[in-house]
């Protein structure tokens, strides 16, 4: 059940929702860092902030999109605050690779995070739950509360809008 929120039952529509989101946020943290006490406080910080949002005197709409959008922040601000990302010991020095493939790939990666940040938000939710999290079309519809033929119509928005923004991307 995905609602509006009005100030004084914001709250009460995050609880009533926890539910169907518990699942949905979790595994949005399992699939990116694998790891499941990392997951699992991950998903307390995202629900902590949410109630703290919804108590807000003008909050946001709880909703599962926008909780996955809070969820994304604090997987942002876990990696920023790992003191282990630059210290973490080689047991072997790697083999060489082709500097070329590996060079390439991270670099449409970020070009394609920085597009993707870019767009507005409801097209990067269903970008990202189609895409990012392998969600089915109708899955995606189900948690951002449109219907399939609408979803599909913005998937095909939100791509358009994706390849026009990115470099080299919109010549078709």
């Amino acid at each position: 059940m995905e609602a509006e929120s009005s100030a004084p039952d914001a709250p009460h529509v995050l609880l009533t929702l926890y539910d169907e989101a518990l699942p949905v946020v979790y595994g949005y943290f399992v699939r990116r860092c694998g790891d499941r006490g990392v997951a699992e406080d991950l998903t307390s910080e995202t629900f902590l902030a949410a109630m703290d949002a919804a108590r807000r005197d003008v909050p946001p709409p709880m909703t599962v999109a926008w909780l996955i959008g809070v969820a994304r922040h604090k997987l942002a601000d876990h990696y920023r605050r790992r003191h282990d990302r630059f210290t973490v010991p080689v047991a072997e020095v790697p083999e060489p690779v082709d500097p070329a493939d590996d060079w390439d790939a991270e670099l449409d990666r970020i070009v394609a995070e920085g597009v993707l940040a870019r767009l507005p938000e409801h097209h990067r939710v269903v970008l990202a739950l189609r895409y990012l999290d392998d969600r089915s079309v109708p899955e995606c519809a189900e948690l951002i509360g449109r219907t399939v033929h609408a979803t599909e119509a913005l998937l095909v928005r939100a791509r358009r809008a994706f390849k026009s923004s990115y470099p080299e991307g919109g010549a078709s």
